[in-house]
């Protein structure tokens, strides 16, 4: 199964978890089971459209979605998933 991180902030609504492996063969499928698993994440991550908010940005191995097949993108058992939420300041 391939292992999602989550940002430090999140760990709250994950069990405290930094890591853990989710069943899914598409990021999308990924996020979809992390939802179904802790619910209290889906206003965090989604928008009222299902879109997942801006401020967040997905890597797989290192590599953002945007430079690969955004939330189709395909899955292998030892992928690792990186949820990494943007920072702002002023």
């Amino acid at each position: 199964m391939p292992i999602v991180r989550f940002p430090a902030l999140m760990k709250y609504y994950v069990d405290n978890q930094n890591e853990f492996s989710v069943e899914g063969s598409t990021v999308a499928e990924v996020l979809e089971n992390i939802i179904v698993r802790y619910p209290a994440l889906k206003a965090h991550l989604f928008d009222s459209n299902r879109i997942l908010r801006r401020h967040f940005n997905i890597f797989v191995n290192g590599i953002h979605l945007r430079e690969l097949s955004g939330m189709e993108t395909i899955l292998k058992e030892d992928d690792k998933v990186i949820l990494m939420a943007s920072a702002a300041g002023g």
